[in-house]
């Protein structure tokens, strides 16, 4: 198996307890490098579905997007790195302030560079967000516009990466340069359904536009062999950073 691949492959753990958790853990473990616990799993299972996944051999992204009064998000911020999961993100429309205690708060518990520190990545508009949706808030701009105006304002503030659409992707390198991680939703390959996402690609496409992660759900969820088509997508993923070098 690519190693590599599997790596930058993030399984979308949307599931709402945590004996369902557990056994798709189990069953992907050696397939997938990093879980992702979003908030119906984490508000009902809390802190024992991340310690359960650490156990099995897996990485976690805590996918919370915290957006609060700065102090709020920092300490939240702080007990995701002392959980010990591998990413987790605050939203960027949250602000540079917010985001730059967040980054303080991890910095004073696990400097960067050490060993156990989680990366801090700020989520820029939502993959399921269009331009009606930014209108109807009362933001102007074009989702083309703010994404990479976010990114920017994320890299400034000392996060280490954004989530955003792999449509955004070229947009965010252009703004921010190779060394900020970009982890992506919106991922379908072309064997599965859109879903409810509005900005997608293929693995492929997204690996080559220069994503770092993939975040994948459905596709493998709802397939009749999760596993094969977890092998389906690895495949892809290992070709495209083969074409990348």
């Amino acid at each position: 198996m690519n190693e590599a691949a599997k790596n930058r492959l993030i399984f979308a753990l949307d599931v709402d307890c945590f004996e369902d958790a557990e056994k798709w853990v189990k069953l992907l473990h050696e397939k997938v490098g990093v879980f992702k616990v979003g908030k119906q799993l984490f508000t009902r299972c809390g802190p024992d579905v991340v310690r359960m996944i650490r156990g099995e051999g897996g990485e976690v992204f805590l996918d919370l997007k915290y957006h609060d009064i700065p102090n709020t998000v920092a300490m939240a911020g702080l007990e995701a790195c002392r959980l010990g999961v591998r990413m987790f993100n605050v939203h960027a429309l949250g602000g540079a302030e917010m985001m730059r205690e967040t980054v303080a708060k991890a910095d004073a518990l696990v400097p960067r560079g050490s060993e156990g520190r989680p990366l801090l990545l700020a989520v820029t508009i939502l993959t399921s967000s269009t331009e009606e949706t930014l209108r109807a808030v009362g933001i102007d701009r074009p989702v083309s516009e703010m994404v990479p105006r976010l990114a920017l304002l994320a890299k400034e503030a000392g996060m280490d990466g954004v989530v955003a659409s792999p449509k955004e992707v070229g947009l965010i390198r252009e703004a921010c340069g190779r060394d900020f991680v970009i982890v992506t939703p919106g991922v379908r390959p072309s064997f599965a359904s859109l879903d409810d996402q509005k900005r997608v690609t293929t693995p492929a496409d997204a690996i080559t536009a220069g994503a770092d992660y993939l975040v994948i759900g459905r596709p493998i969820s709802a397939a009749a062999d999760p596993v094969a088509a977890a092998d389906l997508i690895l495949a892809e993923i290992g070709g495209a950073l083969q074409g990348r070098r």
